[in-house]
């Protein structure tokens, strides 16, 4: 038997929030953003839209990545979920989607923290991944007013 011990690991925190003006009302927005945007529209992610649901990656065959659970839904104006999102080491993350509108348009605010040890590729590529996601989500949302 190996056994493999790798040196003492640092925590991490991580702390981003991403905002963005969509010309769409805000329940729209809302009903897009429960649909992978983004660089997640290829992964096959679910969102069971309910407290406790899950937010998971569909592999199929019972196979599959679990990203968090919905801790609080108030459609149209708020989504959170809890739990490791991409990072499949101890890591835990907490994201807020808040909607607020602003006359005929919606800011969409995204609010991620997380704590653990989190990888240097995670800490540098998560804000460019929420970057991408928000700019889907105002995109898709645009086009469906």
């Amino acid at each position: 038997m190996t056994l493999a011990v790798e040196p003492t690991r640092q925590i991490q925190t991580l702390n981003i929030k991403k905002e963005t003006l969509i010309a769409a009302p805000a329940d729209i927005v809302f009903e897009t953003l429960l649909q992978p945007q983004g660089p997640m529209a290829d992964m096959n992610l679910k969102i069971e839209p309910f407290p406790g649901g899950r937010w998971y990656r569909d592999l199929g065959n019972n196979a599959g990545h679990l990203w968090g659970h919905v801790q609080v839904i108030k459609p149209p104006k708020l989504l959170e979920i809890v739990g490791p999102m991409m990072m499949s080491y101890a890591a835990a993350s907490h994201v807020q989607y808040r909607l607020t509108e602003e006359g005929k348009s919606t800011r969409l605010t995204v609010t991620h923290t997380a704590i653990g040890l989190i990888l240097e590729d995670h800490l540098t590529g998560v804000n460019k991944g929420w970057e991408e996601v928000l700019a889907a989500i105002k995109a898709s949302s645009e086009t469906k007013k």
